[in-house]
Order: C-alpha cells, then sequence, then structure tokens
C-alpha cells in the first residue's frame, strides 16, 4: 500500500483530491482567525482544556504529561500559542493546497490534529489524521501535481551540495606532497 501511494500516478491523482480538501479546510479555519473579528485567542480554549482534561473510565485523566504542558507551557504562553496556531492552519493550509512542501504541512497538520484530540476535541480530528497520514505516507507523491514537483528537487539538489565533501583540487594534491 505505501509503495503504491509513493509510486503510483493514480494515488498521485487521488492524493491531489485529499489534500485540497484538506487543505481547504485548515486554509479557512486559519483565515478565520488570522482576519476574524474580535482577534483569536487560544486562551479560553487552552482553560477549559486544563479545567475538564480527558479522563479514562475510572476518571482519571488520560494525558497528565499533556496537561501539565497546557497548565505550565500553553496557557502561560497563550498570545503565543495563539499566534501559532492561526498561523500554522493557515500555512498547512496553503501548503496542502498548493502541494508546497506537502510532507512538512501534513506532517505539522497530525501535530496539531492530535494536540486538539490530547485536549478533548473530537471534531473532525480522526478524519483529518487519517488522511493526514496518507500524504505523510506518500511522500514527494502527494505534492507531485503541485509546487513540490519544482521545489523537493531542487531542496535536494541544494542540500545535498552541503553535506558532500568537494573533490580534491590540483592545488589541494600539490599542498599534500
Amino acid at each position: 500500500m505505501v509503495n503504491w501511494l509513493r509510486t503510483s500516478k493514480t494515488s498521485s491523482v487521488i492524493l491531489l483530491i485529499l489534500r485540497l480538501w484538506l487543505g481547504w479546510s485548515w486554509f479557512t479555519a486559519g483565515v478565520e482567525k488570522v482576519f476574524g473579528t474580535p482577534p483569536f485567542s487560544a486562551a479560553g480554549y487552552l482553560k477549559n482544556a486544563v479545567a475538564h482534561p480527558v479522563t479514562g473510565s475510572a476518571g482519571n485523566v488520560l494525558y497528565a504529561p499533556f496537561n501539565a504542558f497546557l497548565s505550565h507551557a500553553a496557557l502561560p504562553g497563550a498570545d503565543f500559542f495563539s499566534f501559532l496556531v492561526k498561523w500554522g492552519e493557515l500555512l498547512i493550509g496553503l501548503g496542502l493546497i498548493l502541494g508546497t512542501l506537502t510532507t512538512a504541512a501534513a506532517f505539522f497538520a497530525l501535530l496539531m490534529n492530535f494536540t486538539y484530540l490530547f485536549a478533548g476535541t473530537v471534531s473532525s480530528n480522526p478524519l483529518d489524521i487519517l488522511i493526514g497520514m496518507f500524504i505523510v505516507f506518500a511522500g514527494f507523491n502527494a505534492g507531485k501535481l503541485g509546487v513540490d514537483y519544482w521545489v523537493i528537487p531542487w531542496i535536494r539538489r541544494t542540500v545535498s551540495g552541503w553535506f558532500h565533501k568537494p573533490e580534491p583540487t590540483d592545488m589541494d594534491t600539490k599542498a599534500a606532497s
């Protein structure tokens, strides 16, 4: 299945449709938060998540480390996390719609979906996670029908030069002897 996702032309078309649908969902959510009135703040959401953590059938808190993170880092830094959420959603949406750094956009979408789930919000997150996983597993093929067709080969050429030793020149050979 993963090989088919990574290599098939048919899967790249299916992934394009899924990518556009998921990207539009993220993009519109981000636009509402970035340009909406009143200005978006995650503080209320974070307070509610801290006050009402996800519990098991016995009433025990299921994600205690995550709740501690919300209490001690996210809630005190609500302005910073509000900025991350609104611009993250917008940029994830753009990345998926345009097919630019598609795998990275899908990865960060998964990260945000899981944080929403850990905070107790189900919404569309399970479906978004399923589609996002297909996009991540597909790798380059998910963005082949997008800007990644040009961007990923350029990145591969550019970054590979950073990690290879240059070939020795005649001057290097003479200096060594």
